[in-house]
């Protein structure tokens, strides 16, 4: 299947989004097609390859990114921490570690993906209904210091450019296991 990549270098305006919007919507959906293109294929063995005990699977970063994304969602649009309930929910796709182990394995690629494309839905929705000022409104941040909606976002976007960039290491080396396997 041919992908459209007529406007996927294009950082301009979308429709359904004020201008400023549609700048961080042009950046965020080129790194979410560098994601599917990484993990495009791939099998449930190769999504839970783990290169040592304490490392992440890619199907543990494909969470990770998904609860990443879920709680700016709280953070940025409710102006609120989460609950208890919503910490536990996420605590796996946040922590990783022994709870990301144990909850992101044995699915099958489409299961992420799913989550990944829901959760966008979500912040796209939203993100429609927000004016470019929005963006702009500060609030304490790390180490309480100010930062704003549109950093808070733009971090969504990186930390799933840092993650890529790991899955396509994993994947590599995944490959030269398979190989030193097979001789």
């Amino acid at each position: 299947m041919e992908k459209d990549r007529s406007t996927l270098f294009l950082v301009d305006q979308k429709e359904g989004f004020s201008p400023t919007f549609g700048h961080l919507v042009s950046m965020m959906n080129y790194a979410r097609s560098t994601t599917m293109e990484a993990v495009e294929g791939l099998t449930i063995e190769e999504l839970d390859f783990l290169i040592h005990d304490e490392a992440n699977s890619i199907g543990m970063l494909l969470g990770h990114m998904a609860a990443v994304e879920r709680i700016y969602q709280i953070v940025t649009f409710e102006k609120r921490d989460p609950t208890k309930e919503e910490e536990k929910a996420l605590a796996a796709g946040l922590e990783l570690g022994e709870k990301g182990k144990a909850a992101f394995k044995g699915f099958p690629l489409e299961h992420y993906l799913a989550d990944l494309q829901a959760v966008r839905e979500d912040t796209y929705r939203k993100f429609r209904t927000l004016s470019d000022e929005w963006l702009f409104e500060q609030t304490n941040w790390w180490w309480n210091e100010p930062g704003n909606n549109y950093f808070k976002w733009f971090h969504v976007l990186e930390d799933e450019l840092n993650h890529r960039g790991q899955i396509r290491m994993i994947k590599k080396l995944y490959s030269k296991e398979k190989e030193r396997v097979v001789k």
